[in-house]
């Protein structure tokens, strides 16, 4: 039976590196899933679980979003960062979460900070949500 063979990168390293039945994709769009033989595309990644399986085992990863390119059984995740679910510090994404709703309270729409800010909620509201499901 045809494999996937599923590349997650992020600027600073390649997180892994499997062959799988099924990919999981936090698409921008919402949740989409990938077999062998999928039709080529391209999509933007929101953060969320990537999850991977093979057979009746899953891999989750958290990524913060990026992008995701399908093409010939071939799947590459380009995420802004990546992390494995169970490797998340709730502690520290709490704290992320909680400085970034600060600095929004002081901020206006029309400050560069506040889309930052913004994107910070957003990225560790989905990291928090990620590391429950564990």
């Amino acid at each position: 039976m045809a494999k996937l063979s599923i590349d997650l990168v992020t600027p600073e390293r390649r997180v892994v590196a499997v062959q799988a039945d099924e990919a999981i994709v936090p698409g921008a769009r919402g949740l989409f899933g990938v077999r062998p033989g999928h039709t080529p595309f391209l999509s933007l990644v929101d953060p969320g679980v990537l999850t991977l399986r093979e057979g009746s085992i899953a891999q989750q990863f958290f990524v913060a979003g990026g992008f995701v390119e399908v093409s010939n059984d071939k799947i590459l995740v380009l995420a802004d960062q990546a992390e494995p679910v169970t490797a998340i510090d709730i502690d520290a994404s709490k704290r992320r979460l909680l400085a970034a709703q600060e600095h929004l309270k002081i901020l206006s729409a029309e400050d560069a900070r506040f889309h930052i800010e913004t994107a910070t909620v957003r990225r560790e509201t989905a990291r928090m949500a990620a590391a429950t499901r564990r």
